[in-house]
């Protein structure tokens, strides 16, 4: 019975610790959106119509160029990678040296074997090959915010999205320098255009769990698996 109950108590443990790192999806606060300072209108010094140090823009667009404005990143990312290997090595030795000539006596043999003739023959050869492929793909939109803007204009931008469904909950971070050159129009920038860009996809839950080994098996395929 007692067996039984330190079992149980294991294979609780186990699972606690397992729920405990499956956070994949808890907002990180790093990726939270940034307040812009408040505006404070100065105080008119004239009775002038112009003041200096108000905000009045004719002629602007809707691009995001300040701290807390908003941009939206379209998601293109596609990787293809393949790498192959082959070798092919083969060598042969062959070495012949005739029984020598000592004291005027050629062919000195024992029991009738020659005793100096040497005659060697090796071959080697050694043929291999290997190969390796992957691909990805991330397709979507992601809505992010400014968080510091550079002497040069670039801007750091940074944001996630948590999606949380039936059977678990999907998360997309993403970092990154942004030139204002590069945002549209319509305030979107293509992923492919982000500089020092970081872009996270991952999910928990019951579909995410599904696809992952157990911690046995992982311990079986880990190297501390001397077999």
């Amino acid at each position: 019975m007692s067996a039984l109950v330190r079992i149980l108590t294991v294979a609780l443990s186990c699972t606690t610790l397992t729920a405990c790192m499956s956070g994949t999806t808890v907002r990180r606060p790093e990726y939270r959106p940034v307040i812009p300072a408040a505006f404070t209108t100065p105080a008119p010094l004239t009775g002038g119509l112009y003041q200096a140090g108000y905000n009045m823009e004719l002629f602007s667009d809707v691009k995001a160029r300040r701290v807390g404005d908003v941009i939206t990143v379209i998601l293109q990312e596609k990787t293809d990678a393949k790498k192959s290997a082959k070798t092919n090595t083969e060598k042969e030795t062959e070495l012949d040296l005739p029984n020598p000539t000592i004291f005027g006596r050629d062919n000195i043999t024992i029991g009738g074997y020659p005793v100096f003739n040497l005659d060697l023959d090796s071959q080697n050869s050694f043929d291999g090959a290997g190969g390796s492929s992957q691909s990805n793909s991330l397709k979507g939109d992601i809505t992010v915010t400014v968080a510091a803007v550079y002497p040069n204009g670039n801007m750091l931008i940074k944001g996630e999205k948590v999606m949380h469904l039936n059977q678990g909950s999907e998360v997309i971070r993403i970092s990154g320098l942004v030139r204002p050159a590069d945002v549209t129009p319509e305030n979107t920038i293509f992923s492919t255009q982000i500089a020092d860009v970081q872009i996270t996809y991952a999910g928990d839950g019951a579909v995410a769990q599904s696809n992952e080994q157990g911690w046995l098996a992982r311990f079986f395929n880990s190297p501390l698996w001397p077999f």
